[in-house]
């Protein structure tokens, strides 16, 4: 019993070990494969196409495509360190670009809340409208469930941003007094062992919920990809217009659109974060915030300079 019960268990990571290794090398032929028939996925005027998409999107074949990317580069910065730093600084650079253009989402927020009380309470208007020639006009209860938009834009798109910068709130039971080793091996660990299995974990959750919203019939993650190429037969866009209230905000699939780039912007921060601090760790304290953008502060205000697990 107990030699078959060991028998098993090799042959099941037997098993496992090729699965794992063999999409590694198919997703070599995956990767060019996608690059040299952009039409087989991108050609939206193709309902099959458009099912290809999502599919592939939430895919083993594409996490094995990341997965192997991120590896021949990791070793590729390996061999050659300045390529690495390249990439983080790239990344950094990025996320740095995007969190700073998404954060002025916070004042039109706040500058359109002004707008709307100084309509309702001063002008008694039921609608607000701008532009030239065709205005645009909506209720005075769509500009305000608008402002939720805005909100979401910080949050989901500042969120890789403000890591960089350093400015995530963390609890710190160990990392404070351990030497400078112990913690960028703290960082590396966090990022591949936290982060990024959490991004991926919310990105296939949040890939399906946003094409729910899109088109018609619902794709479902539970189905295989030749039941999804059947019902691109009868597929069409239906992108979600309904609001909570009659004249409301009517353009919620935006949400969806933003928690899928929340989860991508993740991911490639861990990855860059891992990165930074493989690096630091191997050239030494002196790296320490190596190429590092922060942002102007005033006097008497310091950033962070990581974060911590």
């Amino acid at each position: 019993m107990e030699e078959a019960a060991s028998g098993g268990a090799i042959a099941g990571i037997a098993g496992f070990l090729a699965w794992f290794f063999g999409n590694i090398a198919m997703s070599f032929y995956n990767f060019v494969y996608a690059l040299t028939h952009p039409a087989s996925w991108l050609d939206w005027s193709n309902a099959e196409a458009v099912m290809r998409f999502v599919y592939y999107g939430a895919s083993a074949e594409f996490f094995f495509v990341v997965l192997t990317a991120f590896l021949v580069l990791t070793a590729l910065g390996l061999w050659r360190s300045g390529a690495m730093w390249a990439m983080v600084r790239g990344l950094e650079w990025f996320h740095n670009g995007i969190g700073r253009i998404a954060a002025w989402a916070g004042l039109i927020m706040v500058l359109q809340q002004v707008v709307i009380i100084m309509v309702q309470r001063i002008f008694a208007r039921p609608d607000i409208g701008f532009g030239f020639g065709v205005p645009v006009s909506f209720d005075v209860s769509w500009w305000s469930e608008e402002l939720k938009l805005y909100n979401a834009i910080v949050v989901c798109l500042c969120l890789a941003y403000t890591f960089v910068q350093g400015g995530h709130v963390r609890v710190d039971l160990v990392y404070a007094p351990v030497s400078y080793r112990a913690k960028k091996i703290i960082d590396m660990t966090g990022s591949i062992i936290f982060m990024m299995p959490m991004a991926v974990l919310m990105w296939l959750y949040s890939w399906y919920f946003m094409w729910r919203h899109l088109i018609t019939p619902k794709p479902s993650a539970s189905e295989g990809f030749d039941r999804l190429l059947m019902k691109a037969r009868a597929l069409r866009w239906n992108v979600e217009t309904i609001g909570f209230s009659p004249n409301g905000f009517s353009a919620y699939f935006l949400f969806k659109i933003l928690i899928v780039l929340m989860c991508a912007f993740i991911f490639l921060q861990a990855v860059t974060f891992f990165w930074r601090s493989l690096l630091e760790l191997r050239e030494g304290p002196e790296s320490e915030g190596k190429y590092h953008d922060h942002d102007r502060i005033e006097a008497g205000e310091e950033a962070y300079d990581h974060a911590e697990f």
